[in-house]
């Protein structure tokens, strides 16, 4: 995503070791990609507690659907396979990808798979198709598809989707924290979304999320080394002290109060419940092809927009704007996929809150080992990992989409408009229909026809129709009776 600022605003310059190179830093090229071991533990970290709310979030998700025959699937057997598959996935990106990018069960997919398969079918079933989205798009990755796609996306769309992805997780954190919520249809007004929980700030939720944000940007403006986690860090520590001594109604997902029992023993009994084709019988064989399609589109692209903006954060990308070493990401993301089918989780897949860690500095792998060794321990410490409220998390996600904008706007021709009008809509889509997926279609489809209609078309890779394409027919989809 941001290049230079993230660079300059949130960690000092590199200083290389004048030593022998460890094995470590050889492996994760550490010192080549300008980053120490000490910023990629501290980003590892900060990655993690940006996104623990899922071994919570998934779970009710999940938890709160039945199938086709009133089954619901257990709630403690569904944060198991929720943290098994994030720890199991997220090692992996990092020790086959090299990149700091963590995975989770995707939100969104999870709704789909909850609402959509599961109501139709039983739940191995649902996540059956799942796994076969997660075969596809490694197929894809094997015949070179996927990454045909990526290169075809020309640098200013890049760079659009780059900054949608920054405006996203502000919104998230924004929503996430309760400093902006959604007014109910009830209400009757046109307007989606208020301050506050009452078109008014107040609770002293809400305050720890302000002075967090605050301290987060002081601190990076000041180029504290681990300014994102101390500040998560210390704002923790401020929430516990206030929820022990004032009468606070909701935290929202987590609490921050130190559990009774940290300890809470894992249960498996929802790994490997998958029925590969059963699905079909269910709905027929052309509904089947449909729902796997819609998690493969949701899933690949996803996926696309955070490993470009991740890639393009971290300064990862060589001199034409490539992203050396991708099929190793989209295989291992494929593979992850498949294994939140395969574990009952919903498909898993990279989560955009790893620019939390990128913003401490993390340039490697190094930061993903970290992260899924902390989704490991908290397989059995799941009270204590969930300790941290959103409130103390999501102001990294504002100061770090704030750096993404800042360093990645500059960046975009606006005097084209065929590339400026498809960058601009890719960035505000993400955020206004609260999908990266929709964002990179929009973007996609005007980009195509905009080139078209200046006379421009040739320049046009020919994998870019193809997608557009796609895309249309995607969105045509409940015209057409076919969802």
């Amino acid at each position: 995503m941001s290049t230079t600022a993230t660079a300059k605003a949130s960690v000092p310059e590199p200083q290389f070791p004048r030593g022998p190179v460890s094995p470590l830093d050889r492996y994760f090229s550490i010192s080549a990609r300008g980053s120490t071991v000490a910023r990629e533990v501290r980003g590892g970290f900060a990655t993690f507690f940006a996104m623990a709310y899922i071994i919570v979030l998934n779970p009710i998700i999940l938890g709160s659907a039945k199938d086709m025959y009133g089954h619901q699937l257990d709630g403690g057997q569904l944060v198991t396979a929720t943290v098994v598959t994030a720890a199991f996935t997220t090692l992996l990106m990092g020790v086959i990808g090299n990149v700091p990018i963590a995975l989770a069960a995707g939100l969104g997919v999870n709704t789909v798979v909850a609402l959509q398969l599961a109501p139709r079918m039983s739940w191995p079933d649902a996540m059956g198709m799942v796994v076969l989205a997660g075969f596809v798009v490694m197929l894809l990755v094997a015949t070179g598809l996927r990454e045909r796609v990526m290169n075809a996306v020309p640098a200013g769309l890049r760079k659009g989707i780059a900054i949608g992805i920054g405006l996203f997780i502000m919104l998230i954190g924004l929503v996430d924290s309760g400093f902006v919520s959604r007014i109910p249809d009830a209400a009757h007004t046109t307007v989606p979304l208020q301050l506050g929980a009452d078109g008014h700030l107040g609770g002293w939720p809400v305050l720890v999320f302000a002075v967090g944000t605050l301290l987060t940007l002081a601190l990076i403006i000041r180029k504290v080394p681990g300014a994102i986690l101390i500040s998560i860090v210390a704002m923790t520590v401020v929430a516990m002290i206030i929820n022990a001594v004032a009468d606070v109604p909701s935290w929202g997902l987590t609490t921050p109060e130190w559990p009774g029992n940290p300890v809470a023993a894992p249960d498996f009994g929802l790994i490997g419940e998958v029925s590969l084709f059963g699905g079909f019988g269910k709905v027929g064989v052309l509904t089947g092809l449909l729902f796997v399609f819609t998690v493969l589109l949701s899933c690949f692209f996803d996926a696309m927009g955070t490993i470009l903006g991740v890639g393009d954060e971290a300064k990862l990308m060589d001199e034409k704007g490539d992203f050396p070493g991708i099929n190793k990401v989209l295989f291992v993301d494929g593979l992850a996929v498949a294994s939140g089918g395969a574990s009952s989780s919903s498909a898993t897949t990279c989560f955009v809150e790893s620019t939390a860690g990128v913003g401490e500095g993390a340039r490697t792998g190094l930061a993903s080992v970290v992260t899924g060794g902390l989704f490991s321990v908290a397989l059995f410490l799941t009270p204590l990992a969930t300790m941290v409220p959103s409130q103390a998390a999501t102001p990294a996600l504002l100061a770090v989409g704030f750096l993404i904008l800042a360093g990645s706007i500059k960046e975009i021709d606006w005097s084209d408009f065929t590339i400026a009008v498809p960058a601009f809509l890719a960035m505000v889509m993400m955020p206004f229909t609260y999908s990266i997926t929709n964002g990179i279609g929009i973007g996609f489809i005007s980009f195509s026809v905009l080139r078209l209609a200046a006379g421009r078309g040739r320049e046009v890779p020919a994998a870019m129709y193809v997608v557009s394409a796609v895309f249309v027919f995607y969105y045509a989809m409940p015209a057409l009776g076919l969802t």
